[in-house]
């Protein structure tokens, strides 16, 4: 098995040594270069490029300059999503981003976890799990979300929160690591 079919199958694989993936994460960067330095009002280039690095058109999404990512194909943004300033992609796994989601700015998206003994961390060994973010949910600013990570349906995530496990819908989340302070409806 390939190191990119392991990661995409959620095992432990070699991300800083294999060619392959390599290759893709410098395209990436290139195209995240690309993107962050296009006027911001000239949404047809903008459009073009972000529609290279992802692989399809996203309906209605304003993602503000700058933004980077590792793949940008695993990354899939739904209808009407706003992704403010400074945002970060690890998508080594999926990243699922519902309709009507506001994400605030410096947010981080990281899909990666490292073992815990150094000598597998220093092989190079990684392991991605996907990230969930479900429909009309709002991210506050500074928030970091982790591997595996679901955010239920309409829920808030307060800024400078830090998300190690599911947030259930209708749910605001605040602290680090973040708890449920109370269910919205």
């Amino acid at each position: 098995m390939s190191e990119e079919e392991k990661m995409n199958q959620g095992e432990w694989y070699d991300a800083n040594n294999d060619a392959v993936l390599i290759k893709k994460r410098e395209k990436a960067m290139d195209l995240c270069f690309i993107y962050n330095q296009i006027k911001p009002s000239d949404l047809q280039q903008r459009n073009k490029i972000l529609y290279e690095l992802l692989g399809y058109e996203p309906q209605n999404l304003t993602l503000l300059s700058p933004f980077m990512c590792d793949y940008g194909q695993h990354i899939r943004f739904g209808k009407d999503v706003f992704v403010n300033i400074n945002s970060y992609f690890m998508d080594g796994a999926e990243i699922v981003i519902g309709d009507h989601v506001f994400i605030g700015p410096s947010c981080g998206f990281y899909t990666a976890m490292h073992p815990l003994d150094a000598s597998s961390r220093n092989q190079g060994l990684e392991k991605a799990l996907p990230i969930h973010i479900e429909d009309d949910v709002w991210i506050g600013a500074n928030v970091v979300i982790l591997p595996g990570v679901t955010i239920g349906k309409g829920s808030v995530i307060a800024a400078g929160s830090v998300i190690t496990h599911d947030v259930e819908a209708y749910s605001l989340a605040a602290g680090v690591p973040a708890k449920i302070m109370k269910k919205l409806l």
